[in-house]
């Protein structure tokens, strides 16, 4: 059983910890947050500190740490977790490029993954979308963003997706309508005939079952950094290298005589 803690209890933070906690894969034994506002029920919580948090982690050892707070945290604990080898998901929305930086420092020495969007859905949507503009590279390519009308930005999913297909941010639609939590559409345009790539975010606890896939992954792999895209990656990749290919068909064709024959290679 792989041993987590989890650094975040806001909205995002309570559904991912309702999906660990319901996995037997995982024992979530705390919660790291940044004020008392929120009770983590049924479970350890403590107040992210930078001075007091290495001795937590010495009394409540994990396997690794998930973060869903905010893009600054890391700068408070990543030494912890290097200190002691534990390996982070960090699943902040967007980084500073200072933030970036140290991520990438800290990956030197342990495990990291870091992604804006953490959802299997949408991680997936990004490496379709990518092989499709490999495989058609003349093909018209646009982006749709949808969320809920207070949403001001656009998504830094959908900026995400726009670098993966080298598209300018300038590029991408935006819609802000109630009712919806989030959608994305990649939208491919041949002569012809179109296809549509889209994702809709349902429900928060999708994000937990992102950050599940992601520490599983995360545990077979050395120091390093990696994207969530890459995590998915090393799957179908092995899925590739293990795909029984059958070989090709032996042509035949009937000569004169009525006698079936083979053409030669």
């Amino acid at each position: 059983m792989i041993r987590l803690g989890l650094i975040g209890y806001g909205k995002a933070g309570q559904a991912v910890a309702a999906v660990l906690n319901d996995d037997p894969r995982f024992d979530l034994r705390w919660i790291a947050r940044r004020s008392t506002q929120r009770e983590a029920e049924g479970l350890r919580s403590v107040i992210l500190d930078g001075n007091t948090f290495p001795d937590w982690l010495d009394q409540h050892p994990v396997d690794a740490v998930i973060d869903f707070s905010h893009a600054d945290a890391v700068l408070s604990y990543g030494e912890a977790l290097r200190q002691r080898g534990i390996r982070l998901v960090s699943a902040v929305s967007s980084y500073p490029d200072a933030t970036l930086a140290y991520l990438h420092e800290l990956s030197r020495d342990i495990p990291v993954m870091a992604s804006p969007n953490i959802t299997l859905g949408i991680n997936f949507l990004m490496l379709a979308a990518r092989l499709l503009k490999r495989i058609a590279p003349a093909a018209d390519v646009a982006i749709l963003e949808q969320h809920f009308r207070e949403k001001p930005e656009i998504s830094g999913t959908a900026k995400k997706i726009a670098a993966t297909l080298s598209m300018e941010d300038e590029e991408i639609t935006s819609l802000r309508l109630g009712g919806i939590v989030g959608q994305h559409e990649v939208i491919f345009g041949f002569p012809h005939q179109t296809v549509r790539l889209v994702h809709n975010s349902i429900r928060r606890e999708a994000f937990g079952t992102g950050a599940a896939f992601a520490v599983e992954q995360l545990m077979g792999l050395g120091k390093g950094f990696y994207t969530f895209e890459q995590l998915l990656q090393r799957i179908v990749l092995e899925e590739l290298q293990h795909e029984d290919i059958a070989p090709p068909a032996k042509l035949t064709y009937q000569d004169s005589s009525g006698r079936i024959r083979q053409l030669s290679s």
